[in-house]
């Protein structure tokens, strides 16, 4: 049975530059993949069924609302998929986002998903269909650092990044995207500056990073309280470099020197808040 990893998308930076006639936002964003994430497994049949299982299953809808039925009927073929969830839904990390791609690719095993053995006009190709899925659809789709713009049609991949040691903390709280745009106030805002070619090591690339924004952050706070605590948690633990709030929340990141920082300050916030959602992890790929 072919398999597809779908890992958490994390939102490093993200500036909301504006918003369309149709509703729309844009945004300047640049975005990398965790090793952690759901697990998509398909096979071929005469109708498309899903099964949910896993740590974070409770509650994911397993009837044609989710996204991998979805991308089924996108691709006009039947399938049975089983979906193991590890991450916690409605949190800002693109999970059902990231199973809407995985499933695409477990349906297409033929097709390279890699930009870097894709020309630009295999890419746009790609990122036309899977924009039909979703706004985050394409970037989840090729799974690699990008900086998105657009909607999330306009992606720049970034292969010679550092890889990051992060912290991945939700505290538990579902948000509604919507309803955090809706509390933004200004939908106009700079522009991410241009990235720079070369880091050299993470500690450059997580200062860089510093002086970014995620525009969303503040009114996430504003509504869900929460959010501010769990950053806080972040940011007092030991070794901790920069804490975030990932796209509309609910989940934050921290990024930290080394995987030992990150793997202590993991386990440490885990035995303080039993009841949150806590993953050590590396970004980049």
């Amino acid at each position: 049975m072919p398999t597809e990893f779908a890992p958490a998308k994390i939102n490093l930076t993200l500036h909301v530059t504006g918003q369309r006639e149709d509703g729309y936002h844009l945004l300047d964003s640049l975005v990398m993949f965790a090793d952690t994430g759901d697990l998509v497994e398909v096979v071929k049949s005469d109708a498309s069924s899903l099964s949910v299982i896993g740590p974070e299953a409770a509650g994911v809808p397993s009837d044609t609302s989710n996204s991998i039925l979805k991308t089924a009927h996108l691709q006009s073929g039947n399938a049975t998929f089983r979906l193991t969830k590890n991450l916690p839904s409605s949190a800002g990390i693109g999970g059902g986002t990231a199973d809407a791609a995985a499933a695409f690719r477990a349906m297409n095993p033929d097709t390279s998903f890699d930009p870097a053995t894709l020309t630009p006009e295999d890419i746009a190709a790609l990122t036309a269909q899977a924009e039909k899925l979703g706004a985050d659809v394409p970037v989840c789709l090729f799974s690699k650092t990008a900086h998105m713009q657009g909607i999330g049609e306009d992606l720049t991949f970034y292969p010679d990044l550092p890889p990051l040691h992060a912290v991945l903390v939700n505290p538990r709280i579902p948000v509604s995207t919507p309803d955090v745009f809706q509390a933004l106030k200004s939908k106009k805002n700079s522009p991410m500056p241009p990235i720079p070619g070369h880091f050299g090591k993470p500690d450059a690339l997580i200062a860089w990073l510093a002086e970014q924004r995620n525009d969303l952050q503040r009114p996430a706070v504003t509504l869900f309280p929460e959010i501010g605590y769990t950053l806080r948690a972040l940011e007092y633990s030991n070794g901790c470099k920069l804490a975030r709030m990932s796209g509309s929340g609910a989940t934050c990141f921290g990024l930290y020197e080394t995987e030992r920082f990150a793997q202590f300050a993991a386990t440490r916030l885990a035995q303080l808040h039993p009841d949150w959602w806590v993953k050590s992890c590396i970004l980049g790929g």
